[in-house]
């Protein structure tokens, strides 16, 4: 039979089959099944952006958080190179220690033994060929005499530019923490001015720690672009991204995951933040329970614990929100309470930022 037969079998007298309409249906289903169940209720930025205090929340905290990741790495690197300098000022301190001792030991000698002066050495010569060896004599002494000064002198100066170099590093980790201090300062008057308050959250010290990211040299985050293609995704993700999303799967968060988003505003669309659902290949549309909540619970301490070690810069997830220095504090954006927007609330799924 033909398919043109078929048609007009199924559509005769104007009215489908039930046979007719039940194929239908079972093809409307296979073509639903067909579509990504990620799709469905992916979170939407417009549910935070509909919120002017969320937008201006979300902006600031950025900004703050940012600085304060930023001072808190430059403060890390400092704390470094001081304890380096430290070693360099004991080394110093030694080897000047060691060249007193010496010119000490050297000029007592001198004293006992009434070292003749340059005059009475060349006066003593009896002939030309010892005045010449004379002369030659009092330039080894006054070699020997320069030599160990010059020791003397080279170990103070090295001791002293140790010293500054400690000095510097303690000034620039005072102005760092003052840094750090204001930036936490202005994370709090955005938090409550949102009207945000201090909750628990989750912490787990036994969350499996992270490889850190890579750092520039001198032990600071270095800017990254979107250079690096999101796995999870058509877009882009920036290194860092990357590796926070690699390390996450490998300590077994391995559900469904979205990083770069072309719209909206905050990291998604410069590739520096990654959604993770709750549940299995797909993000709900409710809040999460059970062996659901659980694993949320579980990635959320797992990116605070290593926070350092990524670079997060915040992380949200169940109407509650992490910064550095701050800690965890309520959040909601998506309605009066918490979970009226599964996508706006993240109570279906665990955001993370990085820097």
């Amino acid at each position: 039979m033909t398919a043109a037969v078929r048609s007009r079998r199924i559509v005769a007298n104007g009215r489908p089959r039930r046979r007719g309409w039940i194929a239908v249906l079972v093809g409307v289903m296979a073509v639903a099944l067909l579509v990504p169940a990620a799709a469905f209720a992916e979170p939407d930025p417009a549910h935070e952006a509909a919120s002017p205090k969320v937008a201006a929340l979300r902006a600031n905290l950025e900004a703050a958080a940012v600085g304060y990741v930023q001072a808190q790495a430059a403060l890390e690197s400092s704390r470094e190179r001081r304890a380096a300098l430290d070693t360099e000022v004991r080394t110093a301190d030694g080897r000047l220690a060691e060249a007193r001792a010496r010119v000490a030991k050297y000029a007592a000698q001198a004293y006992r033994t009434g070292r003749l002066g340059v005059l009475g050495l060349i006066v003593r010569a009896t002939s030309p060929d010892g005045y010449l060896a004379r002369l030659a004599a009092v330039e080894q002494l006054a070699a020997h005499d320069d030599a160990r000064m010059n020791e003397l002198g080279r170990a103070r100066t090295a001791a002293l530019a140790a010293r500054a170099s400690v000095d510097a590093e303690v000034k620039e980790q005072a102005r760092q923490a003052a840094e750090m201090s204001r930036r936490k300062k202005a994370m709090e008057v955005a938090l409550s001015a949102a009207g945000a308050r201090a909750a628990e959250g989750w912490v787990d010290p036994d969350s499996p720690l992270a490889a850190p990211a890579r750092r520039a040299p001198d032990g600071t985050w270095p800017r990254e672009g979107c250079t690096i293609d999101d796995p999870t995704t058509s877009g882009c993700i920036t290194p860092r991204t990357l590796h926070a999303l690699r390390q996450a799967q490998q300590a077994g968060f391995k559900r469904y995951v979205t990083c770069h988003r072309p719209s909206g505003r905050y990291e998604h669309p410069t590739g520096r933040a990654c959604d993770f659902a709750t549940e299995v290949g797909r993000f709900a549309d409710s809040s999460a329970t059970g062996a659901s909540r659980a694993y949320g619970d579980r990635l959320a301490a797992f990116l605070v614990r290593n926070a350092r070690r990524l670079g997060v810069i915040y992380v949200v997830f169940y109407c509650k929100i992490w910064l550095p220095g701050s800690g965890w504090q309520n959040y909601t954006s998506g309605g009066a309470r918490c979970g009226d927007s599964p996508s706006g609330d993240h109570t279906n799924h665990v955001h993370v930022s990085v820097y």
